[in-house]
């Protein structure tokens, strides 16, 4: 039996309380992804304290159901029955890799059941159910797709004035659907990477493919993959003492890729939705009780952390509006959301729509920057605007 986050034994249900309105919670909390998968479990479960000492919703507590899916997909397609079936949750956030995402939301939408991406960013992920083949599409997410990431890393390593760009990308779904994303894009720019090489997760050994692209006279690096082996690509270079600027996909900001590439990871850039910075009360707030409540002081994947957080607001904001937990009016609430919710992201005001189910539009993220163990702003202007809350754009949808 997978852990579960009791209410009552956290202080949080009266005595007499009506049902629980559980929420499935899925994600690797052990593995090469657990620093993802734990700081968007740890970020979940504030947020569902939060609201359960507020009174929960609909005068019910919220219990969050929590299951491990080992970052595998298999696993993940075993959970998301089990959730469904077993545990008759009326939602689940998490999802932290996009193969498992893709080999188990199926499940929600054949129940009718919204699913809710809060890390995964494989472009696919909200476009798996679309209309004109599916009546309605139960897959929300509230992270940075990667199409968006792949149009700010090449735009970056493009505005730097480098022109013999060199793509690395790991062997999953993630890995390879993100390298197809920023191969599209280079070529509505007119530009053919030098190099396109390739990696499996656990691989320590990037010697062979850095080889290929420095050959190949590749000024500067995109890659896409998690913080193990991205680390490992930081740790190569330095290796063969080959000084080019490194840009990557999210994942450089999980605490494994700091640990493992150490000094070398220090100036590797990557797109983020949320840096810890305490200018903002309500990112103050957060920030405070995820410390206090966990005994740390930084959280292992900040963005992970925080958009697991802000999805449970989102979604507890949309079974408030539906008045049900019934999947169908629950999927309605969230894509014509009337209250704004205030997030530590962003505040979410309409953040989804019936063809819109991405939450982040583009001019919400930043660059991060590794520095000495720790995510800062990279560019002076956003350092300088940490205080401005950044809204979506409105869609055209």
């Amino acid at each position: 039996m997978g852990a579960l986050v009791c209410a009552t034994a956290l202080g949080l249900m009266p005595a007499q309380a009506a049902d629980p309105i559980k929420i499935g919670v899925t994600g690797p909390y052990t593995g090469g992804s657990s620093s993802m998968g734990v700081s968007m479990r740890d970020g979940a479960r504030l947020a569902a304290a939060e609201i359960n000492k507020a009174g929960g919703v609909l005068g019910r507590p919220l219990l969050l159901v929590e299951r491990d899916d080992e970052a595998k997909n298999e696993v993940g397609a075993q959970v998301a029955q089990e959730l469904i079936n077993k545990e008759k949750v009326v939602a689940t956030l998490g999802f932290i890799n996009t193969g498992v995402a893709l080999a188990a939301q199926r499940f929600y939408q054949e129940a009718e059941i919204p699913v809710f991406n809060n890390v995964a960013t494989g472009t696919i992920i909200t476009n798996q159910f679309k209309e004109p083949d599916y009546d309605a599409n139960y897959v929300f997410r509230n992270s940075a797709y990667d199409v968006l990431q792949a149009g700010m890393m090449v735009d970056e390593a493009l505005a730097q004035g480098h022109k013999k760009i060199a793509v690395l990308a790991d062997s999953t779904n993630y890995g390879q659907l993100g390298r197809e994303d920023i191969e599209k894009y280079l070529a509505t720019k007119g530009v053919k990477p030098v190099a396109v090489e390739k990696f499996n997760i656990k691989d320590v050994d990037m010697t062979a493919q850095l080889l290929k692209a420095q050959q190949a006279g590749a000024d500067v690096i995109l890659a896409y993959g998690i913080g193990p082996e991205l680390a490992q690509v930081s740790n190569g270079m330095a290796k063969l003492g080959w000084k080019v600027p490194m840009i990557t996909s999210w994942p450089s900001s999980m605490q494994s890729f700091i640990d493992i590439a150490g000094p070398n990871g220090n100036g590797v850039i990557m797109p983020q939705t949320f840096i810890e910075d305490q200018t903002l009360p309500r990112r103050k707030s957060f920030l405070e009780s995820y410390y206090k409540s966990y005994g740390v002081t930084k959280i292992p994947t900040p963005v992970a952390g925080a958009q697991g957080y802000d999805s449970v607001f989102i979604l507890a904001a949309a079974i408030k509006q539906a008045g049900s937990t019934d999947g169908a009016k629950i999927r309605a609430a969230l894509e014509n959301l009337n209250e704004r919710v205030e997030g530590v992201i962003t505040t979410y005001e309409k953040p989804f729509s019936a063809k819109d189910h991405n939450a982040i539009s583009r001019n919400m993220v930043v660059f991060g920057k590794v520095q000495d163990g720790k995510i800062v702003y990279a560019k002076p202007e956003d350092a300088k605007n940490a205080g401005v809350v950044r809204l979506k754009e409105k869609s055209s949808n």
